[in-house]
C-alpha cells in the first residue's frame, strides 16, 4: 500500500514514516500543499494522511484537489485542530477519518486498515478466499481454522494476493506495492517471502494456495480449469 503523509513537521514526519514502513507501507512525504498536489496526481496513491496547516496553504486545498478531480482515496485528517468545527468541517469535505494529535500509532494503523477496507466490502474487517481468511485490524491470518501469525512484511504480501485472487502478479509489481520505491529489483527478496508465506500457509492434506507461474510471477488460488 502506498500512503502519502503530507507534513511539515520533520520530526512528526520521520516518526509516522518509519513506523509506517516498519509495517510494510510504503510512504513517500511532502511538506507543501504544492508537493502534495503533485504527489497525488502523478503517482500511485492509496492513501493520504494530511495535516491541516501546512507552509504554503491549508490542508484542505488538498483534499479539494483530489474530489475535483474525481480521486476517491481515503483521506485521513491529522491536526492539532480538534475543534468539533474542525471536525465536521473536514468530514463534510471528503475525509474519511479525523485524528487529533497527539495520538497513539497503533490507533492510526487501526483507522488506516478501516479507510483501506475494499469498495466491495464496507462493513468486513476481513479478507476471505477459499479458507483462508486475514483480519484487516488484528493483522492475523486463519487457514482452515488454524491461526497463523504473520510478520509485517508476509501480512502486506498476503494482503496483496487476497485482494488479487487468481491474478498474476509480477516480482516488479510485488515489489512495488510491499516493499519500498527504491527497493533493487534485481533482488530475490519476493522469492524469499513468498517461501515464508508458503511455509506457514500450507497444511497437511490441503492445497497449496500460492502457485508459481513461470516467467511471470506467483498467484493465489488457481482459477478452476
Amino acid at each position: 500500500m502506498n500512503v502519502l503523509l503530507v507534513e511539515d513537521d520533520p520530526r512528526i514526519a520521520s516518526f509516522i514514516q518509519k513506523g509506517l514502513r516498519a509495517e510494510g507501507y510504503m510512504t513517500a512525504v511532502a511538506s507543501t500543499v504544492r508537493d502534495a498536489v503533485g504527489y497525488v496526481t502523478a503517482d500511485d496513491v492509496d492513501l493520504v494522511l494530511l495535516d491541516l496547516g501546512l507552509p504554503d496553504g491549508h490542508g484542505e486545498e488538498v483534499l479539494l484537489h483530489l474530489r475535483r478531480l474525481g480521486l476517491v482515496l481515503p483521506v485521513i485528517m491529522l491536526t492539532a485542530r480538534g475543534e468539533i468545527a474542525d471536525k465536521v468541517r473536514g468530514l463534510e469535505l471528503g475525509a474519511s477519518d479525523y485524528i487529533t494529535k497527539p495520538f497513539a500509532f497503533e490507533e492510526l494503523l487501526a483507522r488506516m486498515r478501516v479507510a483501506l477496507r475494499p469498495a466491495a466490502q464496507p462493513t468486513a474487517q476481513e479478507l476471505v478466499v477459499e479458507d483462508l481468511r486475514l483480519d484487516l485490524l488484528t493483522k492475523v491470518a486463519w487457514r482452515a481454522g488454524r491461526r497463523v501469525d504473520l510478520a509485517p512484511r508476509e501480512w502486506s504480501l498476503l494482503e496483496l494476493f487476497m485482494r488479487n485472487p487468481t491474478h498474476v502478479l509480477s516480482r516488479t509489481r510485488i515489489l512495488s506495492r510491499v516493499w519500498e520505491f527504491d527497493y533493487d529489483p534485481g533482488s530475490n527478496v519476493v522469492d524469499v517471502y513468498v517461501g515464508y508465506l508458503r511455509r506457514k500457509l500450507n497444511r497437511p492434506g490441503l492445497p497449496p494456495l500460492i502457485q508459481t507461474v513461470r516467467g511471470a510471477g506467483y498467484r493465489l488460488v488457481p482459477p478452476e480449469d
